[in-house]
């Protein structure tokens, strides 16, 4: 059995710096960015096939990378695959330790461990981790130090800029001294993200690489091999990294804008070579068929439904067949352009004969939809106005008067056909008056109970819903699922529940929810009859309860040498 590389060099000095980009490295320039969901093997052996020279993996949680097997299965352990290096395993941590643990389990499988600190989504401001730690110095500092002692592999950083160049500077240049041995530096603030994006920073990669003695790989602005070209040539970085232009042209840095169809054929039989989630072969399959699913609605819809991967590549089979029969109306150019025509030889011959037939100049760069070709992020005024036959959801909604679901909640919808989203039918509550929260309670919480498991409701639970034992609501009740001493199982709970749904939490004595109820109720020893707190009543009865009740006389200890007393008691267990 083949051990992994790691395994087969631990003898050898760990490499630094400049040795360990040219040697271990082997000089990349060319670099795939590590992208949740999106930076997998099969997408990543594609990748190489055209062009990339280094890849990450996606980001992977390190506490979750240490407590499961299956997820380090699943995302490192799955094969040995000797064309997917040289590799960096990416982690988001904010743990010293926890840091560590993680990367002593990968480091075996990849060539250097790479530490997130440039994620800007609010996943990561939720989990404390990617650009969300920045201002964290001394943090990152034990982070990277810890790190660069225990692995036998060295340790890289991707990073988001700070607005000022200075404060950049310092910034890489004290993980530079932690032990960082590469940086990637994104040319972008943390607040840069989605519509607000904008352009990268090229002058802040550049002040960086000049500042530091390690090698720097700049991120940001990359749709082309000509802008990597520029990038290298304006910055002086060792390498670019890209991550949205490769995901819509993976041929990027082969300097090609292939037919689209070209690579999704390719990226699929990887697939059933290198299986991998179908939400991942989904997105990708989206990516690449970006501009011409604007044209072919219907396909996108159906896209997004199928449930197999035949299904998704019969899809994608429909769309080149679309394309294909589209391309010949552009004649002989079109189809010389797909079998491997530049993006300058010809561009201008192309556009001319599609204007002569069509009487209209195409739009864009690019003369067709169904070529690979960069996808232009839309500012925040831009992704608001109509354009062409992409509808914003706004426009849509306007024009048809009824509310256009989201995506998720199509997918809700999908799965259960009966489900509404109407927002006048969902129950209104009122609120607390002292937390805010809803006022719920009585059988409002019976589909809660059961899906935690709790499969009695008790006579006092019947009573503060409105069902009494003693009526014939009991019957009604039983009928539904009740047994006859009035307890609900669980299957009962929700028809039951249904039906008796409504807002005890209205009656409540003090107008809060049930749990400002309960405290207040308890300290107060009162009673809430809406919520079926009843500590006013059970105090009253047990201090009746024990009025009734003959005074117990509390025993008299027997004297030592008394009959019964604990020296007898000793010698005749010692006899």
């Amino acid at each position: 059995m083949d051990l992994p590389l790691s395994a087969s060099l631990e003898m050898m000095p760990k490499l630094q710096g400049f040795e360990f980009w040219s040697h271990t490295l082997r000089g990349a320039r060319h670099v795939v960015a590590p992208m949740v969901d999106q930076s997998e093997l099969a997408w990543r052996l594609l990748s190489r096939r055209h062009g990339a020279q280094l890849c990450y993996t996606p980001m992977l949680h390190a506490q979750v990378f240490i407590r499961d097997a299956n997820y380090r299965k699943e995302n490192l352990y799955c094969e040995v695959c000797p064309e997917d290096r040289p590799l960096i395993v990416q982690f988001c941590a904010n743990d010293p330790e926890v840091f560590v643990q993680a990367a002593l389990l990968a480091q075996d499988y990849c060539d250097a461990i790479d530490l997130n600190l440039g994620c800007p989504q609010m996943i990561a401001k939720r989990g404390h981790y990617g650009a969300f730690l920045q201002d964290e110095w001394d943090l990152l500092q034990r982070m990277i130090l810890l790190a660069h002692e225990k692995l036998s592999v060295p340790v890289t950083c991707k990073i988001r800029v700070f607005p000022e160049i200075d404060k950049t500077v310092r910034y890489a240049q004290m993980l530079e001294k932690a032990g960082c041995q590469l940086l990637t530096v994104h040319g972008r603030t943390k607040e840069q993200k989605g519509p607000l994006s904008g352009a990268a920073s090229w002058e802040h990669i550049k002040a960086v690489r000049k500042a530091v003695a390690i090698p720097v790989f700049a991120n940001g602005n990359i749709q082309s091999l000509q802008d990597v070209e520029r990038c290298i040539q304006d910055t002086g970085v060792q390498g670019v990294m890209s991550a949205e232009g490769n995901l819509h042209n993976p041929a990027l840095f082969e300097g090609r804008s292939p037919a689209v169809w070209e690579l999704a054929e390719e990226y699929l039989d990887i697939v059933r070579e290198h299986p991998c989630p179908l939400s991942y072969v989904r997105a990708h399959l989206f990516k690449l068929w970006h501009h011409t699913l604007q044209v072919h609605q219907q396909l996108r819809e159906e896209l997004a439904k199928v449930k197999t991967l035949e299904g998704i590549a019969a899809v994608s089979q429909e769309l080149k067949m679309r394309c294909q029969a589209r391309a010949g109306t552009g004649g002989s150019l079109a189809l010389s352009w797909v079998r491997g025509w530049g993006r300058d030889q010809g561009l201008g011959l192309l556009q001319e004969e599609i204007s002569r037939q069509e009487g209209a100049k195409p739009a864009g760069d690019l003369p067709f939809h169904w070529i690979c070709q960069p996808y232009v992020r839309p500012g925040p005024r831009e992704g608001s106005k109509e354009k062409g036959g992409a509808r914003s959801k706004r426009a849509l909604e306007e024009e048809s008067g009824t509310e256009v679901l989201s995506k998720n909640k199509q997918k809700k919808q999908l799965r259960n056909p009966h489900k509404t989203f109407d927002p006048s039918l969902k129950p209104k509550y009122a609120k607390c008056d002292q937390c805010g929260n809803p006022k719920v309670s009585g059988f409002q919480l019976l589909p809660r109970l059961c899906l935690w498991g709790v499969g009695k409701v008790g006579p006092a639970l019947l009573g503060v819903a409105g069902l009494h034992p003693g009526r014939g609501d009991l019957l009604e009740a039983s009928l539904a699922g009740c047994s006859p001493a009035g307890y609900l199982s669980p299957g009962a709970m929700l028809a039951t529940g249904s039906r008796a749904f409504c807002a005890q939490g209205n009656r409540c004595v003090f107008s809060l929810c049930r749990g400002c109820c309960k405290k207040r109720a308890s300290k107060e020893t009162a009673d809430c009859p809406g919520h079926g707190l009843l500590f006013k009543t059970k105090l009253e009865k047990s201090l009746a309860w024990k009025g009734t009740q003959p005074e117990l006389q509390e025993p008299q200890p027997a004297a030592p040498g008394t009959p019964g007393g604990f020296s007898e008691v000793m010698s005749s267990a010692l006899a």
